[in-house]
């Protein structure tokens, strides 16, 4: 499709659709600290809990990107 191949067209999806997908998580998140009324101490934990499983994806992928693979 469009001159790539199947393998860049799951990079491209699991770069940007993803990256896209989580972006969107944290909005999610940040509008339930929001309706919640939280507060500042409240929106920090909320965003640090929920939002830690996104950081292993990243960190995945920043250390996939230094070690050329």
């Amino acid at each position: 499709m469009f001159g790539l191949s199947e393998e860049q067209i799951a990079d491209f999806g699991m770069t940007f659709g993803i990256g896209a997908f989580m972006l969107f998580m944290l909005f999610i998140i940040g509008e339930l600290a929001w309706k919640a009324k939280a507060g500042k101490a409240g929106t920090v934990i909320l965003f640090f809990v929920l939002a830690f499983g996104m950081l292993g994806f990243v960190a995945k992928a920043v250390i996939q990107k230094i070690w050329g693979m």
